[in-house]
């Protein structure tokens, strides 16, 4: 594994329980329009998550009938993947055999521990942005069959879709160094589409309902804020609590998102 990854995985370590429980899953439309776009049926693929993290990505793929091979930096991160992998076998009262678990595998986006022609989708789901673009394509087409799918997806709060989200992303970029977002005005999608031959891209707006605890646990397992010491990070959290407390006395966000989607072979 190269260094700048290393580096990575020990950074997104640090958050992996607030990763595990803040990050939002994806909506279902996202489903729709990758097996659409690419012609790849989900039920029965075998699809490699790139970057896997906690499972979010692996475990939607595997209710869909996938069979994943999930491939991430951090142990941390795949010790949650895996507690969440079900055991291969098992069979619940009514007697229908569960999905096999999933396979696990500490790896290197750029350098895949895979065989040649074992996937039928290659998934990045908020990960190729940390990966070499040129290595790891090449590393995705290795490692498909012929007629399988590259697949980036990354979901992102949509700002401009609501004043107090706006004023928040923006008290961060004020707060945070690192911070890399909305509020930059360099900020915008990664250049996956530049990588290799897209067939579809997609914008797939939707709405999270969420508790704003939940909301801070997302913010706190952001690489930006994964870089701050522990202390400082709780004083960017504690004045974000105090601010949507204040405005949403109910601890409920209605949070506007939306989903960029780009496929290719």
């Amino acid at each position: 594994m190269s260094g700048p990854l290393k580096d990575l995985a020990r950074t997104f370590d640090r958050v992996a329980d607030a990763y595990d429980e803040g990050r939002p899953g994806y909506p279902d439309e996202v489903y729709r329009a990758m097996t659409e776009v690419s012609g790849v049926e989900l039920d029965g693929a075998t699809a490699v998550d790139v970057g896997a993290g906690t499972g979010i990505m692996t475990r939607a793929l595997r209710a869909r009938g996938s069979r994943v091979i999930a491939v991430d930096p951090g142990e941390p991160m795949l010790a949650h993947l895996v507690a969440k992998s079900g055991a291969r076998g098992q069979k619940p009262a009514g007697g229908e055999e569960r999905a096999a678990p999933v396979a696990a595998v500490m790896g290197d986006g750029n350098a895949l521990p895979l065989t040649d022609g074992v996937a039928d989708l290659v998934m990045y789901a908020q990960s190729w942005h940390w990966l070499d673009p040129a290595a790891s394509i090449a590393e995705a087409r290795r490692v498909l069959r012929p007629g399988g799918a590259i697949v980036g997806c990354w979901n992102f709060n949509h700002a401009a879709q609501a004043d107090w989200l706006a004023a928040y992303e923006t008290r961060l970029a004020e707060e945070v160094p690192t911070y890399y977002g909305p509020a930059v005005e360099e900020w915008s999608v990664p250049p996956i589409a530049s990588a290799f031959e897209v067939v579809g891209e997609r914008w797939i707006p939707w709405t999270r309902l969420v508790g704003i605890e939940h909301f801070l646990l997302d913010l706190r397992s952001h690489s930006y804020m994964a870089a701050l010491s522990p202390e400082r990070a709780d004083e960017v959290v504690a004045r974000r609590r105090a601010e949507l407390r204040a405005a949403f006395p109910e601890g409920v966000l209605s949070v506007p998102m939306r989903v960029y989607l780009a496929v290719g072979r």
